[in-house]
């Protein structure tokens, strides 16, 4: 009796709602103050085939899951169901599932990480599709800074860009909904729309007396990953982001580099939002020898760090290497950009990039909905912490204010020719 309890507990402990609990007394009279503050019947207990109604003190189940002070009265979810049902005006509106989306959505945003997001179906199915190459929107990448909602890089020829959005503009209000504190996510979720439709952007920038409205046409998105040029001996490697097309075409701009001429290579990630940590490694992998450390997770004090190593082929190794960044530079860039730095000594050039050192786990759930949590945070194979700081360039080159001159690449050049 004992064992089966805790595996029921275990498993409840998983969902917000969904299923009912156990209860220590199934004999109990309930009265009626108590009947409202249990499960339901629209509640389906579909993994443990248990029925509705049958309640327990979740405040046990807690205190064996977190530590023996900790109590947690749940009733008040069930309390505020029922009372909704009960009610609200129209209830032939109610939508029980979107109430489950709601009430889960809340308690992941209640811990307050900005990156720890719950997904319906429809939302991760849309975050995949961005991730893969192609989606719906303005082409902006956003994260945030202090609570505040900031853009970390616009795509290269998207509408945001074409409207004149930079990285570290400040996003105030997308259309009538302000902005701090708002989760990424769901701040992203309202930019992104159906082509050919419009959203309003209040921006603040450093320069400006005031703030200004940008009206934003969406369209389809295809986002570019990879361009090669090579300049006489140099080798330009300008990425986009880490997606999952990336390795392919980075391989094949390996290859070209290693038959062309060239004996020098400049790895350009600015307004580089990042991607996946894999994809990461992968690249990494091309410049840093076989069994170095490129990136480690750090998990938190009862959980040991996991350490990723490059796999090699390291082919690129033995080419003097700068990398370019800027405050557009994010999460996968600053990686690849930190293990070049500590392991093959490689000059970063640019300005500080953005500091989105935490890593993030996509969970699938039930229903195909999923949970991107945070996990843990990187560091450098020097053991410098990214999150919230950034990597400081060695030699600091702001871009230029006006005109077409790109000062960064050019410094970038003067650096390796000396």
């Amino acid at each position: 009796m004992v064992k089966n309890k805790i595996v029921y507990l275990v498993v409840l402990l998983t969902l917000v709602a969904g299923s009912s609990f156990l209860s220590d007394g199934i004999g109990l009279k309930v009265g009626e103050s108590q009947i409202s503050k249990q499960s339901p019947s629209q509640i389906i207990n579909a993994d443990l085939g248990m029925p509705t109604g049958v309640t327990t003190s979740l405040g046990k189940i807690i205190n064996s899951r977190v530590n023996s002070t900790s109590t947690v009265d749940f009733s008040i979810f069930w309390e505020t169901w029922n009372q909704l049902e009960k009610n609200y005006l129209n209830k032939d509106k109610i939508d029980y599932q979107k109430m489950v989306y709601g009430a889960i959505e809340g308690m992941v945003n209640s811990v307050g990480d900005p990156y720890t997001v719950f997904f319906t179906p429809t939302q991760a199915q849309d975050f995949k599709s961005e991730l893969s190459g192609e989606y719906e929107g303005v082409g902006l990448v956003i994260g945030t800074k202090d609570n505040q909602l900031v853009a970390i890089s616009p795509f290269k020829n998207s509408q945001a860009e074409v409207a004149g959005l930079k990285a570290g503009d400040k996003i105030l209000k997308i259309n009538d909904k302000y902005t701090l504190n708002l989760p990424v996510e769901e701040a992203a979720r309202l930019i992104r729309g159906q082509s050919n439709t419009e959203v309003t952007l209040l921006i603040e920038r450093t320069d400006w007396a005031e703030p200004k409205e940008f009206k934003i046409k969406r369209q389809v998105i295809k986002i570019p990953t990879l361009e090669l040029e090579i300049r006489n001996e140099i080798a330009i490697i300008k990425i986009y982001q880490f997606n999952e097309i990336l390795p392919k075409e980075f391989e094949k701009a390996a290859n070209d580099i290693l038959k062309a001429k060239a004996q020098k290579i400049i790895v350009d990630v600015r307004n580089n939002p990042g991607g996946f940590l894999e994809v990461a490694q992968n690249v990494t992998g091309w410049f840093v020898t076989s069994g170095q450390i490129i990136v480690t997770q750090e998990r938190g004090e009862k959980t040991e760090n996991i350490i990723y190593k490059s796999n090699g082929p390291a082919v690129l190794k033995n080419y003097p290497t700068v990398v370019l960044m800027n405050e557009g530079s994010a999460s996968a860039s600053e990686i690849l950009a930190g293990a070049l730095r500590d392991q093959n000594k490689s000059r970063l050039i640019g300005v500080k990039s953005f500091g989105k050192g935490s890593v993030q786990e996509q969970i699938s759930l039930s229903g195909e909905a999923s949970l991107k949590v945070t996990v843990a945070h990187w560091l450098t194979p020097n053991g410098d912490l990214i999150d919230g700081k950034g990597l400081e360039p060695d030699i600091k080159v702001e871009a230029a204010k006006e005109g077409n001159q790109d000062l960064q690449l050019d410094k970038a050049i003067e650096a390796l020719k000396n």
